[in-house]
């Protein structure tokens, strides 16, 4: 396909013209090195129009390392030229150095046009560099291009990633003429910055929506808590018959794992098979994590699992996600095979490794799988097998293995001893130790130091735990004054709450509720459980004072 060695002056043209059409249709890096090299060998380097398709090649493949080399021994590039490499670098990891190119641009004394100053704000937005952005702004009306619809979008993304969604609608409101990105850009802005109201009315306002605005809102709603409006922007979006993208599939999927909407995630599910198998086309990783997280949280653990086992490579948060699932689900041995599968085929075969968050989901695993050994190896290996220093998170699932095993000395030692100062959780953990292996003075010098430097809004729990652990060693009067600083403090434990999903709607219950318009049903049937219940041997907890309300 290449042309080999040199070739006589007068055949350069047509050589020239032949690795012009070689980079027309070129498909892969390993070509495009061999074009490079054919342009070395015949002595092309000084041929510009070659260079910067060259040059644009290597930029949009992501290749800044040899687009850079090639770009320093061009003679005079242009602003054209110039412009390439700066939107190259915007786009990257390292988007400050267009900022340096532009310095050398105007060292080099080559006029910027409005395209330079779009690639440099996006650079600016994207890496946070908001002296220069601020700067740039001052150069942009300077030079009269604040009329430019594509500076001016670039503008509304910088303020509104940096500086509140206010300037950036100062900026949106002044345009002349606005785009789709500009609007989506505006509301992007509102999203990032917490303010629904605005969101919609921009949502609301918009002439034309495509796909990322609709992403945008039901990701955002997703990402900020509102899980029940981001599933009913997805059920309009389904209903306006735009294609759903994988971002949004994936907030769609966070948000019914959220709520525990099992209907919409199997639906999803459902569509992204359809639509890939349609397209010869695996889902991405992305997306394949989402579906095991929603089925987790679920709790079909074998539905999760099947989407785990049929991933044709696994990321880390894949093998974490699984391991986490098990682990939430009490599978302790299974989150152990796992992880130990992980460490044997994973990391060698697929260079993935397990980081800190596949650390909480294992220790947890073996602290409800009472794997006490596993848990101090895995503990251990952290910090001088992986180069992972544990965080508070990781010493809390230890203290927490050591106290349900009943190594209530060792736990205590390990909250002393540690590096990090313990928070009320760890201390907590210990408390339910404390509990289970009915250790009432131990328990009362934790409360020594867990109580005083407690809110009234975290004291509740561990109050109730502490009454109930006296009452296990027929302290009663120490039950007294736990129940008296509770008064005191002005604490009340708030009741359990729980969920259920009927038809598509989800219904929540407290004890005692008669809220509900079919309560008095709901009773009569859950008085037929409970009946079945003690029937088959089941007996409520009846030794102690559990959760008494205050």
């Amino acid at each position: 396909m290449l042309i080999k060695g040199m070739v006589p002056a007068n055949g350069k043209r047509v050589v020239q013209e032949h690795l012009l059409f070689l980079l027309q249709n070129c498909n892969s890096v390993n070509a495009l090195i061999q074009i490079h090299t054919q342009v070395l060998l015949n002595g092309l380097s000084h041929k510009n129009i070659l260079i910067a398709k060259l040059l644009s090649f290597y930029i949009a493949s992501g290749h800044l390392r040899h687009a850079h080399h090639l770009f320093a021994k061009m003679d005079n590039p242009t602003t054209t030229v110039w412009n390439h490499v700066i939107r190259g670098y915007a786009r990257s990891h390292m988007p400050w150095k267009s900022i340096q190119c532009y310095s050398h641009m105007l060292s080099a004394e080559v006029l910027p046009d409005v395209v330079t100053y779009s690639s440099l704000l996006s650079a600016c937005a994207r890496g946070g560099l908001e002296k220069e952005g601020e700067q740039l702004h001052a150069m942009v009306l300077v030079k009269g291009y604040c009329s430019n619809v594509f500076v001016d979008t670039n503008l509304i993304n910088f303020y509104a990633r940096h500086d509140g969604v206010q300037r950036a609608r100062h900026v949106f409101d002044d345009m002349a003429e606005r785009s789709v990105v500009s609007w989506n850009s505006i509301l992007a802005g509102y999203v990032r910055c917490g303010d629904f109201d605005g969101a919609i009315r921009v949502f609301d306002a918009m002439p034309c929506r495509n796909v990322v605005s609709w992403t945008t809102m039901v990701a955002g709603c997703a990402q900020n808590g509102k899980c029940r409006q981001a599933l009913l922007l997805f059920g309009e979006m389904r209903r306006a018959r735009v294609e759903l993208d994988q971002v949004a599939l994936v907030a769609a999927l966070s948000a019914c794992a959220e709520l525990g909407d099992l209907k919409l995630g199997r639906w999803i599910h459902w569509y992204v098979q359809q639509w890939f198998v349609a397209r010869n086309q695996q889902p991405s990783v992305r997306l394949s994590n989402a579906l095991i997280h929603m089925y987790a949280s679920c709790g079909i653990i074998h539905e999760a699992y099947r989407v785990f086992v049929n991933m044709p490579w696994k990321s880390t948060v894949s093998w974490t996600s699984m391991i986490m699932a098990f682990a939430k689900q009490g599978l302790g041995k299974e989150a152990l095979d796992l992880f130990k599968t992980m460490l044997s085929d994973g990391v060698g075969v697929n260079g993935v490794s397990p980081d800190d968050i596949t650390f909480i989901g294992v220790l947890c695993a073996c602290s409800h799988a009472g794997f006490v050994d596993e848990g101090r190896q895995i503990f251990a290996s952290m910090k001088h097998t992986w180069g992972i220093n544990p965080r508070i998170e990781h010493y809390g699932c230890m203290v927490d293995l050591l106290s349900r095993a009943g190594f209530l000395d060792e736990a205590r030692g390990l909250i002393e001893t540690m590096p990090l100062k313990p928070n009320d959780a760890l201390w907590g953990a210990l408390l339910g130790g404390c509990l289970i292996h009915k250790n009432s003075d131990l328990a009362s010098q934790v409360e020594n130091k867990l109580v005083p430097e407690l809110s009234v809004d975290q004291a509740a729990g561990y109050l109730v735990l502490l009454s109930n652990i006296y009452a296990f060693g027929q302290r009663w009067q120490d039950v007294i004054t736990v129940r008296q600083k509770m008064i005191g403090m002005g604490v009340k434990k708030p009741p359990g709450r729980s969920w259920i999903q009927i038809n598509g709607v989800v219904h929540n219950f407290v004890a005692g509720d008669m809220t509900h318009k079919h309560s008095h049903f709901i009773y009569e049937i859950l008085y037929d459980v409970t009946k079945q219940a003690n029937l088959e041997g089941y007996g409520s907890e009846i030794n102690v004072f559990l959760d008494i309300e205050v």
